[in-house]
């Protein structure tokens, strides 16, 4: 008998495929038709936007007063050495949202990124061009580094950094890169349903995995507004890897149940296992299981009464679909 759905069907599973170190695949499904796109497309900007990074805010450079000020026996002007600081990809080792590096380097030789790795920060971009010393040059300069989201211009930055700073426009965005696909899927023969595939692409400072982790917890902590005004307590959702409770009981073996050794051999003959399975079937169905009497019918109607589970009854649609998929895990 089919059931009248109340809730909108809940997607159960997850796939993440590593591409690389700086690139992922991560899959949800199966969605109900239009669902899986109202839910990547917050997603992707939250990933864009609020995803926490890492980036020079300022700089101080011994021998230089501004941006457009030169210095003795380095190749590049300031405004070329800042725009090189600016590509190069830091990260604060520890849990501290703020840091000044003071670097000191002595010509001839060309400073990279990996040149500035010290016990405060790490650098991502190991092989980016800072800049070229010669012999008569020594080149000291501290650097602020600034944990932070989005982006921040220069011209705000002034106000925060002392004078002797040069400020410099700061992209904290790790994420690089977001694409989503939503794609048709079949669920029990109905082809209306969906899978929402994003692939991202990070610069180093985080994990693709991290930054979807934080879009998602950015997602619920602007949604908890509404505790405000509606009570969202009822509203529960299963921690990852664990089964719902329904789930949980659904799967227990048949032996369990402590039926009649008849009714059990009936059971067991047909080949069915799992309370699950008998929830599943149909009232008629459960009838025409091979060599099941009255007595034994009766005996299991009862018992799937007291379990919550009658006979004339069909599970919601999602349950339904996640235990078909538990069993043939449990059976394969």
């Amino acid at each position: 008998m089919k059931k009248f759905a109340e809730t909108p069907f809940l997607p159960t599973e997850v796939e993440i495929e590593a591409i690389s170190d700086n690139e992922a695949k991560i899959s949800a499904y199966p969605f109900e038709d239009g669902f899986a796109i109202t839910l990547a497309h917050p997603l992707r900007r939250l990933l864009l936007s609020s995803s926490v990074g890492y980036a020079p805010i300022a700089v101080k450079i011994e021998g230089a007063s501004h941006e457009f000020d030169s210095l003795r026996g380095m190749l590049e002007d300031i405004a070329i050495f800042v725009i090189n600081l600016k590509n190069i990809k830091f990260k604060i080792n520890g849990d501290k949202e703020q840091v000044i590096v003071e670097y000191s380097f002595n010509g001839p030789r060309e400073i990279k990124g990996e040149d500035l790795i010290n016990s405060d920060v790490e650098i991502v971009s190991k092989d980016a061009h800072l800049a070229t010393i010669n012999s008569d040059c020594n080149l000291t300069f501290s650097v602020i580094i600034q944990r932070g989201i989005g982006y921040m211009p220069s011209e705000d930055i002034r106000d925060i950094v002392g004078t002797d700073y040069i400020p410099i426009d700061a992209f904290f965005t790790p994420v690089k890169k977001v694409v989503y696909d939503i794609e048709k899927m079949l669920v029990e023969d109905n082809p209306n349903f969906e899978k929402a595939v994003f692939t991202i692409q990070t610069n180093g400072q985080i994990s693709p995995i991290t930054a979807f982790k934080e879009a998602v917890s950015v997602m619920y902590a602007q949604m908890s507004v509404f505790n405000k005004v509606f009570d969202l307590s009822e509203v529960t959702v299963s921690e990852s890897g664990e089964e719902p409770v329904e789930l949980k009981e659904l799967v227990i073996k048949i032996d369990d149940l402590n039926l009649s050794a008849r009714s059990f051999n009936s059971l067991d003959r047909a080949g069915l296992k799992f309370l699950g399975e008998l929830v599943l079937m149909s009232e008629v169905e459960v009838k025409n299981i091979k060599n099941l009497g009255k007595k034994s019918y009766d005996e299991i109607a009862e018992k799937l009464e007291s379990l919550g589970y009658p006979v004339e009854n069909t599970l919601p649609e999602n349950v339904a679909s996640a235990l078909r998929r538990k069993l043939e895990q449990l059976k394969a």
